[in-house]
This record gives C-alpha cells, structure tokens and sequence, in this order.
C-alpha cells in the first residue's frame, strides 16, 4: 500500500521504515512539530515518580534533567520503549492510554509515596491528574513542550491529488482535524484511513474515506498490526 503517515518527522521517519520493510510504500506528511519548552531546572524534590503520557514527554524531559533514578510509569509501548532508551532505571508500561494509566498506577505505588509529576505538553489533557487525585494522589503538571500544526507538504497533496495514495495513518484527533481542513476538495474516496483511537477516528466524517479503521488498543504498535489484517 501508498501510506501516507501524518506523525511527527522523527516518530514518522521510523515508522516509515517499518512499512517499506513491509512490503509499503510510505510517504511522509508530518502535521505536527514538536517544540521543546526551556526554563529553569526542573523541581524534583520528594517526586515519587514520573508520570509520562507520550515520548515527547520523555524526551522533553531529558533534555531538562540528568535524573533518571526516579521510576517513570508510561502510557505505552513506545513512550516505555523512549524511557528505556534514555536510560531510566525503573519503567512500567500500562500498555493503553491516560485512562488505563490511571488504572494501573495503584498497583505500581501507593498515594503515600509522595506527589506524581506528570510530563506533558501545552495543550496535554488534565484527565490523569484529575483522575489520580480522586484516588488519592498528589499529581504536578509539568508542560515541557508544546506541538505546533504543520502545512501538508507539496508531495503529499501532490499525492492525493494524483490518487496516489491508498491509506492514511492519524495518531490524534488534532492531527485529523489538520489533514481534513488541508486536504478540503481533494479526492479521498479510495484512501482507507487508519487511525490510533475512536477519539481520533471520530473526527473523520463517514463517507470521507473509502473506510475507517480502528486500532485495537491506542498505540503505535496496535494500529500498524491493523494495517496486516484483511
């Protein structure tokens, strides 16, 4: 298939890669662009433990601090995989999304271990925290980055346009709602779309694209294992 990948240049460069390895040709689109937020060091004094929701999250966070000694609990696979690389020593993974985080938190640590320090960027929900304070825990927000909207790139409207490509990949609903108000009048009948989470495939109007099509769990590794199923 003709993938057109909508994810960040460096997330989306490796999954690119994964798909020509695969048998795709994959085309790359990134929407979004992260931008890392400076400031002074980071306060970590009595933090039990970090709460990361994305691998920008981690990779925002080491660009500010050396500390890797404080458990970090992450939302998936690829945001565990991102702690691991970074080198930090203590890593579980709740393998779904900020709901299933907050779920799997308890059995990690208990509320008297001291505050949580949730990495996250500007326009990053509040449910976990809100969440997790029901439950008990002290949560600190740290918004570390902030991720702004691209324009389509020539290739890939040149794409669309030629009919050229066979299936779109959408991780947010904001990198959805992107790709429709720049590709308004561009013929996407015969592209299926992809897409991470009900919340992102919400977005797309039915009878858009040739089809919609939901990854089982809200992850990376989830939606490509989708694009190998009849």
């Amino acid at each position: 298939m003709r993938v057109l990948i909508t994810r960040p240049q460096e997330d989306g460069a490796t999954i690119a890669a994964q798909l020509a390895a695969a048998g795709h040709q994959p085309l790359l689109a990134p929407l979004l662009q992260t931008r890392w937020l400076g400031g002074p060091p980071l306060d970590l004094a009595g933090v039990a433990a970090i709460l990361a929701t994305s691998a920008n999250g981690v990779r925002a966070f080491a660009r500010r601090s050396d500390r890797r000694d404080i458990p970090l609990f992450a939302v998936g696979p690829q945001t565990t995989q991102e702690a691991r690389a970074a080198g930090f020593a203590k890593v579980e993974n709740a393998a779904g999304d900020a709901r299933a985080l907050a779920a799997a938190v308890p059995g990690w640590i208990a509320p008297a271990a001291g505050p949580l320090l949730h990495i996250c960027g500007e326009d990053g929900a509040g449910n976990l925290a809100e969440e997790l304070t029901e439950k008990g825990y002290a949560v600190r927000r740290q918004v570390l980055y902030a991720v702004d909207a691209l324009p389509l790139p020539h290739a890939a409207a040149k794409a669309l346009r030629a009919g050229a490509v066979d299936a779109a990949l959408f991780f947010s609903p904001r990198s959805a709602r992107i790709f429709l108000e720049q590709a308004a009048g561009m013929p996407l009948g015969s592209v299926t779309a992809f897409c991470i989470s009900p919340a992102t495939a919400a977005v797309l109007p039915a009878g858009t694209f040739a089809a919609i099509r939901v990854a089982a769990m809200p992850n990376q590794e989830a939606l490509l294992a989708l694009m190998d199923r009849p």
